[in-house]
């Protein structure tokens, strides 16, 4: 539970906050507050009718002015504004515990305020930020919404220097793609352009990334309830002032709306800025800490884990009886809790047989996952099963019968679009998958925004161009060292992730040639976050690996406590330190062609001994060296695309 309160501090020093964090509303209709730890100030204000704000992080600033507003059925609430009131600065904090995350045991502390305006109706507006030490919150509420009110538009907007660069995914056009299957959160990054490049598509998905003098900059938002649609950022061309927008209207669940719709007790989404270094980016977790807690419901069934696949290395044509019963032996043998199947299985292998898989999976303590077709008119998509999910009522009975039949959790495709009833369709999943204990995989499918904390069966979701574009396109292979290293400060930050990775070997069925090195591959093991971590070998091309490969993969733990950032840059590199237990995990991936050295301070975990995975010069097989944790940094040299890992106990 959250508790919100007042630090216990003495009178003086609430004193000298008051003066230095807050001014009252009085002519300059104004307010500020800064961060506990005083680094990042928030400063809020009232001019010509329109409410702004501007971002400071150790005094430079971060977000020039910028809008804030609603326009709504009811009242308008972007210009002709008045000021009421703002609170005195409270502090907010909260403890809670993850096992899909980067951290185990979180700790979340912001100064939070309120403003209060009021429009030409004597209508209220709320406005509530947060400021922790490692970014600025906000959400906006109406209290007075006693009936039917459409949010028509929001005025949110981010306004950046010129100079600012960004790393940014764009959205894809509703209705186009393969099937008319988009959007999905499924194209590529664009790296490193200068703020206010205009939108190849129709605009840019969450978390968005920017770099900005000394400062990098995460934007995205939380607390999605279904009441609301999630939202994606625009911006005029050459302007690099970025503004909160809604989804397309054919963005929908079938014959329902796309904008937010409220009877009462309005509060929007937050709105979340990450602020600081890339190592702050890695570390927080304002994505979560943002998210309302679980419900206390019965959640030991939720165990992340791994989990062998067929389909991304032998597609369609092998999803049947004996293939899939393989794959349960290579994931039994590869102590992996899952193994996913996929598509068609309800006709390839049929619903008692799946039920016998089920039964010898368990006997290797191997638990089933399958896949089903989100199914309605948005999109014409043939794969199946289909149309089940559709409904309250078929969803319980299918999932009464999964649960019955021992099938552990559910892969989900094919959603296409982020109106507000679409995602309402994705909380109606997982409140019924909760009370049958499934857990869910969400693929083509939209950013999870923080749902994996308020419901923890979420394991993983989709939203990226992940592996499985490597094995279509042969640019997506040319371009996968590059993206790798943009994932983990973005998509990844702060929600789990199904980019399916780790090609050790080779690809198969597949007219793309891999770009990056074996152990490259291996690192993406320990660098990238996923619930359920579905990976893309297959069980020949683990047996053309070392058996220290196999042991390490074997060994590696599911979820993780820790987290570090030790070397990066988006586009680049990336070196992340993930700890569990008593062991350190480090992994490093090379995005560039030239080969690269990393020295790497290893004594900060306090550990005395280094076993270290590293390419040899091919690329596509591996060696093996223990060293000694000395006091001077450990150099790793890798090669280009190439990659490491190392456990440090």
């Amino acid at each position: 539970m959250k508790k919100y309160y007042y630090a216990k501090r003495p009178a003086i020093m609430w004193a000298v906050i008051a003066l230095c964090n807050w001014v009252p509303a009085m002519a300059q209709q104004a307010s500020q507050v800064s961060s506990p730890d005083r680094s990042i100030t928030l400063k809020v204000w009232l001019s010509k009718g329109q409410l702004q704000y501007n971002v400071f992080r150790q005094q430079a600033e971060v977000l020039q002015p910028s809008l804030l507003g609603l326009s709504t059925s009811a009242g308008n609430f972007a210009t002709q504004l008045q000021w009421v009131s703002v609170s005195k600065p409270i502090l907010v904090q909260e403890a809670y515990s993850m096992v899909n995350a980067k951290k185990q045991n979180i700790s979340y502390s912001a100064n939070e305020i309120k403003i209060v305006v009021k429009n030409q109706q004597q209508q209220s507006m709320h406005v509530v930020f947060r400021v922790s030490n490692d970014g600025v919150a906000f959400r906006y509420l109406l209290p007075w919404i006693h009936s039917s009110t459409t949010i028509e538009q929001e005025h949110t907007t981010y306004a950046l220097s010129s100079t600012a660069k960004g790393w940014l995914q764009p959205m894809s056009v509703a209705k186009t793609g393969w099937e008319h299957c988009h959007p999905s959160y499924e194209e590529k990054y664009m790296m490193g352009i200068a703020a206010g490049t205009p939108s190849p598509m129709a605009g840019w998905v969450y978390p968005a990334l920017f770099q900005t003098g000394h400062n990098w900059l995460l934007i995205t938002e939380t607390d999605m309830d279904g009441r609301y649609c999630g939202t994606r950022l625009n911006n005029d061309s050459g302007k690099a002032v970025y503004k909160v927008t809604y989804p397309d209207p054919r963005e929908v669940f079938t014959n329902q709306g796309h904008l937010p719709q409220y009877s009462s007790n309005m509060q929007s989404p937050w709105r979340i800025l990450t602020i600081g270094s890339l190592a702050t980016i890695t570390q927080s977790t304002l994505g979560t800490d943002l998210a309302p807690a679980a419900a206390k419901n019965d959640y030991s069934f939720v165990q992340p884990g791994k989990a062998s696949w067929s389909w991304i290395n032998s597609k369609d044509d092998f999803i049947v009886y004996y293939e899939q019963k393989k794959y349960i032996d290579y994931a039994a043998q590869m102590n992996w809790k899952y193994c996913l199947i996929d598509a068609d299985w309800d006709t390839k292998i049929g619903y008692e047989k799946v039920q016998e898989l089920a039964r010898y999976a368990a006997t290797k303590n191997v638990g089933l996952l399958l896949w089903y077709n989100s199914a309605g008119d948005w999109n014409t998509v043939k794969y199946h099963p289909k149309g089940l999910l559709l409904t309250k009522e078929s969803r319980k009975k299918e999932f009464a019968r999964l649960q019955a039949m021992g099938i552990k959790g559910i892969k989900i495709d094919f959603f296409g679009g982020d109106g507000q009833s679409m995602m309402q369709y994705y909380i109606d999943i997982l409140e019924d998958a909760a009370a049958y204990k499934l857990l869910i995989n969400f693929h083509g499918a939209t950013l999870p925004r923080g749902w994996h904390k308020t419901f923890p069966h979420l394991m993983t979701a989709e939203a990226i161009y992940g592996m499985e574009m490597v094995t279509f396109e042969q640019s997506a292979a040319d371009n996968q060292p590059a993206h790798c290293t943009v994932i983990p400060f973005t998509r990844n930050a702060f929600d789990p992730m199904d980019f399916t990775p780790m090609n050790l070997y080779k690809l198969t069925h597949s007219k793309s040639i891999r770009r990056t090195s074996g152990a490259f591959e291996l690192a993406l093991s320990v660098l990238f976050l996923s619930g359920i971590q579905h990976y893309a070998e297959n069980p020949d091309g683990m047996r053309q690996v070392p058996v220290f490969v196999q042991q390490f993969l074997q060994q590696l733990p599911n979820h993780w406590e820790d987290v570090r950032l030790l070397q990066g840059f988006p586009g680049k590199e990336v070196v992340m330190a993930r700890k569990s237990g008593n062991k350190w995990y480090i992994a490093g991936i090379n995005g560039e062609a030239n080969a690269k050295s990393w020295a790497l301070n290893l004594q900060q975990f306090g550990k005395t001994k280094a076993s270290i995975i590293t390419d040899v010069e091919n690329g596509q097989l591996f060696a093996q060296q223990t060293v000694t944790v000395g006091k001077t940094p450990h150099t790793i040299s890798v090669k280009g695309y190439g990659g490491f890992v190392m456990v440090l106990e």
